[in-house]
Formats: C-alpha cells, structure tokens, sequence
C-alpha cells in the first residue's frame, strides 16, 4: 500500500501534471485565433477547466490503473521489470513532448490539421 501512495504521489501526480501544462500550452496556442478579448478569456477558462476534470478523472486513473495492471502481470512473471519498463516510458514520452514543444514550438506537438494557419 505504501509503494502504491508514494507512486501516486510522486510519479503519476506529477507526470499528470505536466501532461495539464501542455494542454494549457495548446489552449493558449489556440487562443491566438481569437481576436475579440473577452471571448478568448473564456474559451481560454473554459478549456482550463475541462483539460483539468480530463485529466484528473480520465488520465490520472487510467495511468494508474495500467502501472497496477503491470505491477499483477510483471510480478508473476519478471519481477518489477514491466512496471519500471512502463514508468521509465511514460518519463520518456513526457519529455520527448516537452522538449519538442520548447524547442521547436506547440504548433510541433500538434496534428498538422490542428495548427494555427497565418493569422
């Protein structure tokens, strides 16, 4: 039980977090199309919001469900290897997308369909 808060804690918590802080750099790249002050300041509050509920109720649970289902299956068979293997991947991912969105811009981290155009 102990292993299982201090993970939480100090691994998926954070990680989540930092998945929230590249929404909310998405949303502030998007919310350069709007010209009109007032609404960009609540399309920016409200898509905050949603990205927060998203990942506190949909990704924050479900990466923790999945590091719980590698923990069952990993130690029946190698150990803790899976769910190290999983977690050290997640790091990876979450750098991988920071790095490309500093360096090279947020319009980089997106599908081409979903970058701002010219404006």
């Amino acid at each position: 039980m102990k292993t299982t808060l201090t993970l939480e804690r100090f691994y998926v918590l954070p990680c989540c977090l930092l998945l929230l802080n590249l929404c909310n750099e998405i949303i502030a790249y998007k919310a350069r199309l709007i010209d009109d002050a007032m609404l960009r300041t609540l399309f920016i509050i409200g898509l905050v919001l949603f990205g927060s509920s998203l990942v506190a109720l949909a990704i924050a649970p479900g990466v923790v469900w999945a590091v719980h289902a590698l923990r069952r299956t990993s130690r029946s068979r190698a150990g803790s290897l899976g769910e190290a293997a999983f977690l050290v991947g997640l790091g990876a991912l979450i750098f991988w997308i920071y790095y490309r969105n500093y360096l090279l811009g947020t319009q980089s981290i997106l599908p081409p369909a979903w970058r701002n155009g010219s404006h």
